[in-house]
Order: C-alpha cells, then structure tokens, then sequence
C-alpha cells in the first residue's frame, strides 16, 4: 500500500502541470483535468455518478462532478459550449480537487 502522502504529491504535482493549460485553453484542458478529478474521487472512495437508490455520504461532491463532466462531454463532442459554462466546470473541478486532496483516502466511504 502506498503511502497517503506519494499519493497526495502525485496529484499536487499533476494538478500544477496542468494549470497554465488551463489558463491558457480551458475548453481543451477540461478533459485531463475530468480524468485527474476522476482518479482522485475513486482514491477517496466516492462514485463519479449517482445511481437510483445508492446512499451517498458526498452526494453533492458527486453532483458537482457530474455537472462538470456533463460540460466536459459536450465539448469532446465537438458541442459548442458557452463559455460561462466552462468556467463554471473549471471552478468546480478546482473545488473539488482542493477539497478532495485535503480530505484523505477513504473520504467518501459511508458514515
């Protein structure tokens, strides 16, 4: 088992490569950050969608993502997007990532 903190540094380190693409091209940056968003809520046990009937400890948290990766889907489809809502799935991948790597492995396990 890997130590919590090799785990942390790897998406620190992850996250701020990414970051002056971001600034520079959100619209084509938002699907890496999806994948490294995506990696780090399975690392804290929580689901990257709601299914009927789950109980969710972080049903917010995965809502959130959802609604990011819903934007981010539309533009891998070629979808013009507005881009208020790119902003919007940004902000929310930043928040979710600030939140998720300072609440440790095993976050979204049920309470």
């Amino acid at each position: 088992m890997e130590e919590p903190g090799i785990d942390r540094h790897e998406f620190e380190t992850e996250w701020e490569d990414l970051r002056p693409f971001v600034e520079e091209s959100p619209g084509e940056a938002l699907p890496e950050v999806d994948r490294l968003v995506a990696r780090l809520m399975e690392s804290r046990g929580l689901p990257l969608e709601e299914r009927p009937g789950d109980e969710l400890a972080e049903r917010e948290t995965t809502r959130e993502f959802a609604e990011a990766r819903r934007i981010t889907r539309l533009l891998e489809a070629g979808e013009d997007v507005d881009p208020g809502d790119v902003a919007h799935a940004v902000n929310a991948y930043s928040s979710l990532y600030a939140e998720l790597l300072h609440a440790g492995p095993g976050a979204g396990a049920p309470g």
